[in-house]
């Protein structure tokens, strides 16, 4: 018995279409994640108009380079990043027989666009973003029936997952040449042993036992300080009143000082807890890696990000951190809603420490973040249309396709929209109000 093709398997038949009106094209936008309404060639927006627009947009992203120019160095990167996910979408649906027909950067009203073959490009009004339009990404889309074959829910299930999971493949591969790169020219930041001193408070242990500004504190009574581990572990491993030898490179000659541990009590806190007396941070190496092996440390930091973006992105779910930040009790970074306007503002910092390097290691982290964010399960992200398909690929029975009723969905899937419009609009005023750095 031989397995049928995409082409000899039951199509889903045309569905007939129940919604009609603003909410019909509404839920319709929402589920296939952007416009569905097609505009004829004597609609499509160019000439003056159009390169007026254009050129508006142009002259926004110039305004960001008058400001800073890691700003506009950051924003041509994130709109590149975006460009990239969209083509990913669009190559692999062009690839497997899908029909896209719109490839859009930005939302909202068409600012310019034209039409090559079947697929009309153009630039909309809202920089926030960009989609392709692929035809019959679900039972509520209106597809003409001899188009039926060319829509995505007619494909086979690897085909359907490679085309809706190309976006985030797209965001890793960004994120790999990026941190490659950086990684071979410039070099890898590699946390060190032990904790660079960046002030020492007067008249407390510290000072007294001679510790200075610019020393790299090894080890306190014996308790080395490994990789980036927080100094104060190293210190309250002991007690207060205990003398301990302080181990120090100041200068590349080492040194041992000792120090009479004093008490948090000096500082306002508990009595039982040791007190050195500095504010530290942690040792950053920089280590050049060659070309060849860039890729491999470059894969091993993404994996690492993997798992952090995973744990901030459930954090910054939770409301109860949300609405601790929008009432000022708390100030904790990891927990925190944020946009673009806080991450772009950052970026400026990060490149008059770091330079190019740093504002594209950055770029690579949040590409890692948002292609790990897009795959979360959830309808209307890219990941609750991969969900969809894997719940139909379960159902299927002899060869015959089976189509989820996503219609019955639209009530989660707006819960879900509302809340990430929740965490846009907080993340917005909180990077307004209260700006980070």
């Amino acid at each position: 018995m031989t397995t049928p093709t995409d082409d000899q398997r039951s199509p889903w038949p045309a569905p007939e279409v129940p919604q009609v009106g603003l909410r019909g094209r509404f839920t319709s936008e929402v589920m296939a994640g952007g416009a569905v309404v097609e505009r004829a060639d004597d609609e499509l927006v160019g000439g003056f108009r159009g390169g007026a627009g254009v050129a508006v947009i142009v002259a926004l992203f110039a305004m960001l380079g008058f400001f800073s120019i890691w700003w506009l160095v950051f924003a041509v990167g994130l709109l590149v990043s975006v460009f990239l996910h969209e083509l990913g979408h669009f190559a692999t649906a062009r690839w497997t027989g899908m029909k896209a027909t719109q490839f859009f950067i930005g939302f909202g009203p068409r600012v310019w666009s034209f039409r090559r073959g079947e697929t009309e490009y153009g630039v909309r009004a809202l920089p926030l973003g960009a989609f392709v339009r692929i035809v019959g990404m679900n039972m509520m889309d209106d597809v003409e029936p001899s188009e039926e074959g060319r829509a995505y829910r007619s494909k086979s299930y690897p085909r359907r997952l490679l085309v809706i999971s190309a976006g985030s493949i797209m965001h890793m591969v960004i994120a790999l040449v990026l941190l490659s790169g950086v990684y071979t020219l410039s070099g890898q930041s590699v946390l060190g042993d032990g904790a660079e001193v960046r002030a020492v408070s007067e008249g407390l242990p510290a000072e007294v036992g001679g510790v200075l500004p610019g020393d790299v504190i090894l080890s306190v009574g014996g308790v080395e300080v490994i990789e980036g581990a927080p100094l104060g572990e190293a210190i309250v491993s002991h007690s207060p009143g205990d003398s301990v030898d302080v181990v120090v490179d100041r200068d590349g000659a080492l040194l041992s000082l000792p120090v009479t541990l004093g008490s948090y009590e000096l500082v306002g806190g508990p009595d039982d807890v040791a007190f050195l007396g500095v504010s530290s941070s942690p040792l950053v190496d920089v280590v050049k890696r060659s070309w060849w092996s860039s890729p491999v440390y470059a894969t091993s930091s993404m994996v690492s990000s993997v798992g952090d973006s995973v744990v901030g992105v459930l954090r910054v779910l939770n409301p109860v951190n949300v609405l601790s930040h929008l009432s000022g009790e708390s100030d904790d970074l990891a927990t925190r809603p944020t946009t673009l306007v806080g991450i772009t503002s950052v970026s400026d910092d990060v490149g008059e420490v770091a330079g190019l390097a740093g504002v594209l290691e950055l770029l690579a982290l949040l590409n890692v973040f948002v292609g790990v964010f897009n795959m979360f399960p959830l309808l209307p992200l890219d990941g609750g249309h991969a969900l969809v398909a894997t719940y139909e690929r379960a159902r299927e029975r002899g060869g015959r396709r089976y189509h989820a009723d996503v219609e019955k969905l639209m009530p989660l899937t707006m819960a879900v929209v509302t809340v990430l419009l929740f965490l846009f609009v907080s993340g917005l005023y909180l990077d307004i109000v209260r700006p980070v750095g």
